[in-house]
């Protein structure tokens, strides 16, 4: 139509200025059709110019469109995994809900905080190997002990014995540790777990250090735990550290209040054990006050001094019955191992308040010991009631740079949760158990002046008291059961002598300090390592000397230092 128009106007003035100058109308009126033709192919040329500009405008918009769309996407992805939200959601999910349609390995992450170090997620699981380390120890000790990394303090040597005189230095590997943690959310509210802990603290008939230096990987900890944090309930099955442990925070596994020795039996003093058990706790006010129930394996540790035994499963009372204690393993029990007659689980309840400030607890443990008394055609079995009660109690004196610790435990037949190795209880003349009561405590200060830097200074005690009985004997006063005065201990101060050395121990006493440095931090991990220093009592109950009317008490002491170096990947 604008073309039209201006074909028509460019006509009128060509034929009104060829008439002016005498120009005949055919010949104006062709220049101007040429004219108008050229002024034609100009426009729409431009106008092709013009389309193929669109396009390209429009071709470029969509690139920078899908750029951005790209740009968002990967921003979304970034902070999915950040923060553990399934791919394609605007929110997290709540744990245990899927999108529709994703089901299978497309089952998205839990959400929750950013995965710690040395996690990663196996569907709906998170697999954690936090807690793994190697270490290298050194050991040495002025009494030869011919132990590893786990001391023996109830079997330091006494002066009648070479070893007493002997330095003893050993290196080891055998507490590099493995642990596995698989941990799954069911609802918002609960959470289930699975945990493997490991080491090689065991030693087979042919395990030696003459050259391979071959041990055994042993359990330390293997149980699942289920949590509902709506309910404050809490369950546990499986072998853990024994709920008598002291803690620093709840009725929690994994909180245990364990000295921080690079010896691995610790110290005299701490209570422990880690052994089969299933665990109830109740958390109330906001978890700050934790009750629990737990039923654990039991075993008793016998001393059966003034007894005539067989192999140490049974003992010969005076009036020539027997008295069986334990048994030799069958099954897959070793075989060379005695392990005792039990009627019930130990019976440990515990109550752990978390006021704000401090860490405090109060628990009681209630034991079976039992045995079989019998002779040719007749015989009883015999069950006694054991256990004790303590408290104990963590304070951050100063904030998070020092902390201090007392723990104490006291009762019957609790001696084998005791570091020291002391017995849980002997005989009587009938046969009928003698629970030995023991006090067990331990404590100190553990600080951290510097971030990379933790010391410590801990002293702990065992003493049992005598637990003995007199019997009149072929007309002879005779001693029985533990600690009796009658007991010879006239060999003992004298090296191979051909005396009797009863020796029963009455207490441990020890005093430690130590130190961690941490060398290396960063993603790959923490590389540290350690020193520790303690010197050990080991005192005797009194019995008779090679002197009539005299009577004599004797000690052994020891010196220790450990060094160490550990690498934890994940911590």
């Amino acid at each position: 139509m604008r073309t039209q128009i201006l074909r028509n106007t460019l006509l009128a003035a060509t034929t009104l200025a060829g008439g002016l100058a005498g120009i005949p109308a055919a010949h104006a009126q062709d220049a101007t059709n040429a004219q108008i033709n050229s002024i034609e192919r100009q426009i729409h040329a431009l106008q092709g110019q013009l389309q193929h500009m669109r396009q390209q405008l429009q071709s470029r918009d969509q690139e920078v469109k899908a750029a951005q769309q790209q740009a968002a996407e990967a921003k979304a992805q970034a902070a999915a995994v950040e923060a553990r939200i399934p791919i394609g959601l605007s929110a997290p999910l709540p744990p245990g809900q899927v999108p529709p349609g994703m089901v299978g390995p497309t089952t998205p992450v839990m959400t929750g905080p950013p995965l710690p170090r040395g996690a990663f997620q196996v569907g709906p699981v998170t697999v954690s190997l936090g807690g793994s380390f190697v270490e290298l120890a050194g050991i040495f000790r002025d009494r030869n002990e011919a132990a590893d990394i786990s001391s023996t303090f109830s079997g330091i040597p006494l002066p009648n014995s070479p070893n007493y005189y002997e330095n003893e230095f050993r290196g080891s590997a055998r507490q590099s540790r493995l642990a596995l943690t698989l941990e799954g959310h069911p609802d918002d509210d609960s959470t289930l777990k699975a945990y493997y802990e490991m080491d090689f603290q065991s030693a087979a008939p042919t395990a030696n250090s003459n050259q391979s230096n071959s041990y055994n990987l042993r359990i330390r900890q293997i149980y699942g735990a289920y949590d509902n944090k709506a309910w404050g309930l809490h369950v546990l099955a499986g072998q853990a550290w024994s709920m008598l442990t002291p803690l620093t925070q709840g009725i929690i596994p994994g909180k245990e209040n364990a000295p921080p020795t690079i010896d691995a039996q610790y110290m005299p003093g701490f209570f422990w054990a880690r052994q089969p058990q299933v665990r109830v706790v109740k958390d109330f006010d906001q978890q700050r006050l934790w009750v629990g129930l737990s039923l654990e394996n039991p075993q008793t540790t016998w001393n059966t001094s003034g007894y005539t035994t067989t192999g140490g499963n049974s003992a010969l009372l005076p009036d020539g019955f027997n008295a069986q204690i334990t048994t030799p393993g069958a099954g897959v029990n070793s075989s060379t191992v005695n392990y005792s007659d039990n009627l019930a689980p130990d019976v440990i309840l515990k109550a752990a308040w978390d006021p704000g400030w401090g860490h405090y607890e109060a628990f009681g443990i209630a034991r079976f010991l039992t045995d079989r008394v019998d002779t040719i055609g007749w015989g009883t079995s015999n069950t006694v009631l054991a256990g004790g009660g303590g408290v104990s109690m963590t304070l951050p004196i100063i904030g998070k740079k020092l902390n201090f610790t007392a723990n104490f435990l006291g009762g019957t037949g609790i001696g084998r949760y005791g570091s020291g190795g002391l017995p849980d209880a002997t005989l009587k003349p009938d046969g009928t158990p003698a629970p030995i009561p023991e006090i067990m405590a331990w404590g100190g200060l553990i600080g951290y002046p510097m971030p990379k830097l933790q010391v410590y200074g801990l002293i702990g005690t065992e003493q049992e008291s005598r637990t003995s009985f007199n019997e009149i004997v072929k007309g002879k006063n005779t001693g029985f059961g533990y600690g009796s005065v009658l007991y010879s201990n006239a060999g003992c101060d004298v090296e191979l002598s051909p005396l009797t050395c009863t020796g029963n121990t009455s207490g441990l006493t020890q005093g430690t300090v130590g130190a961690y440095y941490k060398v290396l931090t960063g993603n790959f991990g923490t590389a540290q390592i350690g020193a520790q220093y303690s010197y050990t009592r080991r005192s005797i109950f009194q019995g008779t000397s090679a002197t009539p009317g005299v009577s004599v008490s004797p000690y052994s002491n020891e010196q220790m230092v450990l060094v160490n170096f550990r690498y934890y990947p994940f911590q």
